[in-house]
């Protein structure tokens, strides 16, 4: 019979020391969540371009399919203006489709045959 109270006395003890390791441990995990991560420098070919318009922090140039890794400034360029050009004509298209479905709609032909723009049903 003494052997079990010893046992239960030093379980009894035991729990509140239990207790404050894993508080202690959670109060150091949660402020490990909100430490600034280290980041490391890099340096590849895409420093190049770390200056131009558009880019920012944390991810500083984006190029993820590596399209400007063996690129000079002439090639981010072009692709820059394609993809200004792009994203306008996306613009008008989206323009386009919006006038459409709220029922304006051009006059005149879509070809020399005759067919209108109104012949065709959305």
């Amino acid at each position: 019979f003494v052997l079990t109270i010893r046992s239960r006395e030093t379980k009894l003890t035991s729990y509140p020391t239990m207790y404050k390791l894993a508080i202690a441990a959670l109060l150091a995990g949660s402020a490990a969540a909100f430490a600034p991560a280290q980041v490391g420098q890099t340096s590849t070919a895409l420093n190049a371009f770390e200056s131009e318009l558009g880019v920012q922090p944390p991810l500083g140039f984006f190029d993820p399919l590596g399209l400007l890794e063996d690129a000079d400034q002439e090639r981010f360029d072009r692709l820059r203006y394609v993809e200004v050009k792009h994203g306008r004509i996306c613009q008008l298209a989206f323009l386009g489709q919006i006038t459409t479905r709220n029922g304006i709609h051009l006059g005149g032909d879509i070809d020399f045959s005759g067919n209108s723009f109104d012949s065709f049903p959305n």
